[in-house]
């Protein structure tokens, strides 16, 4: 019997830092392989690795499945991204590639190393160079794989292109045997993806001068890390960095190591003694010996990626991809020349929260230590309305973890480039099933990514919230269009300034609104104390 093949149907949106990620259904049950759809007429592009021809359909052209580097396996596994090899015959480009190396999760997991593809989506009639999405997905940077990128390219007329990038310790760990500069290797697959849209994406459409990258939780940490990082200086114009602030603030984190866009990141002397007892774990002493084990030893051995044996499954300082941790970049501006639209959902929340009274004063205590007291002061019981102990810890969770940071990022980074400031305020988003729909989740983490990539047989939208899905695919893609979010059907969204703190309330039924209230509402004085990096 032939090996069952799994190929990606569906686009969902997902939790876990939260990604944007396709889901997989099995082969035919007999065992069969599936074969990839014929390529259409008239779609052979040449590209500077070899002709690939795709797809038409509903008025869309796609390329799926596009090597944008060579697969990294054996000598080139933990090695940055090389070239794709050529060729001449022209290569079928209608089946998506398959999601780099995961634990089951999002999907089934995936073993497969060859996955540093892309996957190009734009409308079949293209009159002028199209506007450049990137999508950079989330998913804590250990899960996940980009959305098919249908509902912007249909309604906000972009070229879309999904990215696929090495993921967990694939594409983070470090170890003496892999150099001084080890680890980042997901920034770096991200940035040769963008190289690769620099040299080919004009013959698809595209226009290369103007590029936009986006994604949502550890794909907005992504966008913080390009913003910061040297190496990426001239791929790309513009970022949305959407929810990209997320990790405990005082790092008591049962979800994630330090990777987003306010944390103080491992150090690469961090990271390498992190890889030596990951390594020692598995016994190995050298590179050659982690990098002849099987992926899912290495993935067994990584585990949720918490715990003192894991290895490094997020960005670290390196010193050449990544000089500084963004925060910290941001507040030196030590940033690109780029325009940035930057925001978090009101209830953002990646830790577990109080069911009851004892349980909120113990978590409290747990994630803020010797300031709890002073937090209980700020955010008493009795000023919350059933379930007290829920709300409250969410409140608390979401204004220390990333409502606070997110706007003093904003402050940092708008004292140096264009910045639009953004909250969702969207208090009753269909449940996306990561979360409790018996709870009052608020505006929870991400929740816009279902009106910019909405999947087949999701929630019902009642007439307000559709509204707020046309409104946020207008803004998202008029940014990219213009760098301004200020487009037609949408109101006003001005810059965020060091004169003017502007930020656009994102709320259903068009009556969104700038607001300049949010730090003192969400007590963002006391929690800028002890958010890392001086401003």
């Amino acid at each position: 019997m032939k090996p069952k093949r799994w190929r990606l149907v569906l686009a969902a949106v997902a939790s876990a830092g939260a990604a944007t990620v396709a889901f997989a259904v099995s082969a035919p049950a007999d065992g069969t392989e599936l074969r990839a759809p014929a390529c259409a007429d008239g779609t052979v592009v040449q590209t500077d690795r070899g002709p690939v021809c795709g797809l038409t359909a509903d008025g869309l052209s796609s390329w799926l499945g596009v090597p944008y580097a060579a697969p990294p396996v054996g000598a080139l596994r933990w090695e940055p991204p090389a070239p794709a090899p050529q060729w001449t015959e022209t290569r079928q480009a209608t089946e998506r590639g398959s999601q780099c190396p995961q634990p089951q999760g999002l999907g089934p997991g995936s073993v497969n190393e060859d996955c540093l593809k892309l996957n190009i989506v734009r409308p079949q009639k293209v009159d002028a160079p199209l506007p450049v999405m990137v999508e950079l997905h989330g998913g804590g940077f250990r899960l996940g794989g980009p959305s098919d990128g249908t509902h912007l390219v249909k309604n906000g007329g972009v070229l879309h292109v999904g990215v696929g990038y090495r993921l967990g310790l694939f594409g983070f760990l470090a170890h003496s045997g892999f150099g001084k500069n080890a680890g980042n290797y997901a920034i770096q697959d991200q940035q040769a993806a963008l190289r690769w849209i620099q040299a080919n994406i004009a013959k698809f459409g595209g226009d290369p001068k103007n590029v936009t990258i986006y994604g949502a939780s550890a794909g907005g940490s992504s966008v913080c890390a390009h913003t910061a990082s040297p190496t990426s200086k001239g791929l790309f114009h513009k970022g949305i960095a959407q929810s990209g602030e997320y990790n405990s603030l005082r790092g008591v984190d049962t979800m994630w190591q330090p990777q987003d866009c306010k944390a103080k990141l491992p150090t690469e002397a961090e990271a390498q003694a992190a890889g030596e007892r990951f390594a020692k774990a598995l016994g190995c002493a050298d590179a050659a010996c982690l990098r002849a084990l099987p992926v899912q030893k290495l993935l067994d051995q990584g585990g949720n990626g918490i715990g003192p044996d894991r290895g490094t499954q997020g960005p670290v300082v390196d010193g050449r991809t990544l000089p500084l941790a963004p925060g910290e970049a941001f507040a030196k501006g030590q940033v690109n020349n780029v325009s940035i639209m930057h925001g978090v959902d009101r209830d953002e929340v990646q830790l577990r929260l109080a069911n009851t009274p004892a349980e909120y004063q113990a978590l409290v205590r747990e994630q803020y230590g010797n300031v709890a007291d002073e937090v209980l002061k700020l955010y008493p019981l009795e000023r919350f309305p059933d379930p007290a102990p829920f709300i409250a810890t969410r409140t608390i969770v979401a204004d220390s973890n990333s409502v606070c940071p997110a706007l003093l990022n904003d402050k940092r980074l708008a004292r140096h480039i264009p910045v639009f400031a953004y909250q969702n305020d969207n208090p009753d988003p269909p449940p996306m099933f990561f979360v409790d729909a018996t709870k009052p989740n608020g505006s929870y983490h991400i929740n816009e990514a279902m009106f910019l990539s909405p999947f087949p047989n999701g929630p019902a939208l009642t007439a307000n919230q559709k509204a707020f899905g046309v409104q946020v695919t207008a803004q998202w893609t008029g940014f990219a269009r213009t760098g301004n979010p200020t487009v037609d059907g949408t109101p006003l969204w001005s810059r965020f300034t060091d004169t003017d703190n502007a930020v656009m309330s994102l709320v259903p039924a068009g009556d969104s609104q700038l607001t300049r209230e949010i730090a003192e509402q969400h007590h963002c004085g006391f929690w800028d104390r002890y958010t890392p990096f001086k401003r």
